[in-house]
């Protein structure tokens, strides 16, 4: 039997996981926390606090939002996804995007062969590497519940997701002032736009203005989510066999979102991008609450391994083909942090490189990117589970 907690009853609970994520949120202020991100933040205080005995390491209530929270998350963020605008990517930002996502699989179904029993679920945590290496956390957290994949080893992957990833980012972030000052790196890589080239107009959106949107647009947003979710739920449960009916119903609610999304009505709603990360997190507090310590410290070693061998082989292999193709730096650059966290943090790099042109080009190869990821970040872990028989 469970040893008593502090705080138990539903609304308790319910209280303490918008809190905790509303912390999370204010804790990105600070220069030490901000490396975390969001959604690393909230799971290392669910851990502690379910470590502490404050709350229970599961509860029907969280049951609920895992129900609910991932589905209706993946669906709002696709919600942005204006297809239209993807002509704006012209043949090199293409091939970059398609290189990235070609090397991820290969990387992650190789390794995943090879990790698949030293590693628990090892054939779900590929696919699930798959998804946060082409579109961030929350395709790890999409195709994870559409695997069916235990919470231990969905905290396991944020984790190590985190610790090799992070540094990863940092990197990436510095890598335009690292270029521009290194003759070395511009003899091994001559491809690149000029500063003109990358000055653009004055007419060009600022990325980090102030965001409006209205009550109205949350209520449009959660109220069609909601409704794809609902539909991709009841469609999964006629056509789909047991063993392949929650990755059938992540991918039925990719394919209705990205539909929807080209609807003028919904183009017009903003703010998916903030609502899908806020629905996202609630869900990932409790993945913090189902962490045993003991037991988790235990079993992240591989995991990690598992995570720098994807990460790393899948950039050398994306390096060489974009190389062999001749695509400017930094397309390359903005296809990799697009696929490993997401759009906004990919024009995030241009803007910060003062890259104006093509800020908008890495924003488009980011949501891309994550829309492509839930498909082939699951078809990866099927295709590992077949080849090994489980």
């Amino acid at each position: 039997m469970e040893p008593t907690t502090l705080l138990s009853s539903p609304g308790a609970l319910l209280m303490v996981m918008f809190m905790v994520v509303a912390l999370g949120f204010y804790l990105q202020r600070f220069k030490w926390v901000k490396p975390l991100g969001p959604a690393l933040t909230v799971i290392i205080i669910g851990i502690i606090l379910s470590n502490l005995k404050i709350v229970p390491v599961s509860d029907p209530t969280y049951d609920a939002l895992t129900t609910y929270c991932v589905p209706l998350s993946v669906s709002i963020c696709l919600l942005s996804l204006d297809l239209k605008q993807m002509r704006k990517l012209t043949k090199e930002p293409l091939i970059a995007l398609a290189s990235a996502v070609i090397s991820v699989c290969f990387a992650a179904f190789v390794f995943g062969l090879f990790f698949a029993d030293k590693v628990p679920e090892g054939w779900k945590v590929a696919g699930m590497f798959v998804g946060t290496y082409t579109g961030g956390s929350s395709n790890l957290t999409a195709i994870a519940v559409g695997l069916d994949a235990a919470k231990e080893t969905i905290a396991a992957a944020n984790a190590a997701d985190y610790v090799v990833g992070i540094p990863s980012l940092i990197l990436y972030f510095a890598m335009p002032a690292i270029y521009a000052s290194s003759k070395l790196l511009k003899k091994f890589w001559p491809y690149h736009f000029t500063e003109a080239e990358l000055a653009g107009g004055d007419d060009e959106e600022e990325l980090m203005a102030a965001k409006e949107w209205s009550i109205q647009e949350i209520a449009w947003l959660l109220g069609i989510g909601f409704l794809i979710v609902w539909v991709a739920t009841t469609i999964s449960g006629m056509i789909f066999g047991e063993g392949f009916r929650s990755a059938g119903r992540i991918l039925l609610i990719t394919t209705f979102s990205i539909i929807a999304a080209q609807i003028p009505f919904v183009q017009r709603l903003r703010g998916n991008f903030d609502l899908g990360l806020y629905v996202a997190l609630l869900f990932l507090v409790t993945i913090g609450f189902a962490v045993d310590l003991k037991q988790f410290f235990g079993s992240t070693f591989y995991i990690t391994l598992f995570c720098f061998c994807v990460i790393a082989v899948s950039t050398l292999l994306h390096l060489f083909i974009t190389r062999l193709f001749k695509v400017r730096f930094e397309y390359i650059l903005l296809s990799i942090v697009g696929c490993i966290s997401d759009g906004p943090t990919a024009a995030l790099v241009a803007s910060s490189a003062k890259w104006k042109s093509i800020i908008n080009i890495g924003l488009l190869m980011g949501v891309l990117a994550g829309a492509l990821g839930n498909y082939v970040g699951i078809s990866v872990a099927y295709a590992i589970k077949a080849v090994l028989g489980f």
